[in-house]
């Protein structure tokens, strides 16, 4: 998970042509208590137990969807976050869809990410490299910034949230 949660940044995800490059993820593993998986698999958290390379979308706050990248090996719970994109096709779309002009304010957070690209539950467990998704990876080398993660209190103090060093994309800067 640490290693595929650096690696996704400057990496590019598309649902159904609709999409950017990845500027900010969180990693999570099952034993992190701020893990969806730490209390073991449910019916929400099934996803996040593989197999690597699905989805695991899940509801936050009851009001917002949220996308993860399952990695690891199958029964882990390990997952990356995918919290901030650079905007770079279908962003007619996503303006439409969040209903703000500010490209900026797209795709900067989880939850405005899954409406910029229309991610809905109906998303989880799905391979994210066959449509309606496209992943991407990164064709260069990117500056990887890293910091503690954002709006959690379990394990707070750990450094594992990673972003694109610099962009005005990221959710909140490091």
């Amino acid at each position: 998970m640490h290693e595929v949660a650096p690696e996704l940044v400057g990496a590019e995800i598309y649902v159904a042509g609709v999409g950017g490059r990845i500027v900010e993820v969180e990693a999570y593993d099952q034993d992190d208590p701020a893990a969806h998986g730490f209390r073991g698999r449910t019916e929400r958290n099934a996803s996040m137990f593989g197999p690597p390379g699905r989805a695991y979308v899940y509801r936050s706050y009851g009001i917002h969807w949220c996308l993860n990248v399952v990695c690891g090996d199958e029964g882990s719970a390990s997952a990356v976050l995918i919290r901030a994109l650079e905007p770079l096709e279908g962003i007619d779309a996503m303006h439409e869809r969040r209903g703000v002009s500010d490209l900026r304010l797209l795709c900067s957070g989880p939850g405005r990410l899954c409406q910029a690209l229309e991610i809905t539950r109906d998303h989880d467990g799905l391979a994210l490299d066959r449509p309606p998704f496209e992943l991407r990876l990164r064709r260069r080398p990117v500056h990887v910034a890293t910091g503690v993660r954002i709006g959690i209190t379990k394990a707070a103090d750990r450094p594992w949230r990673y972003g694109l060093a610099g962009s005005r994309f990221l959710s909140r800067p490091f």
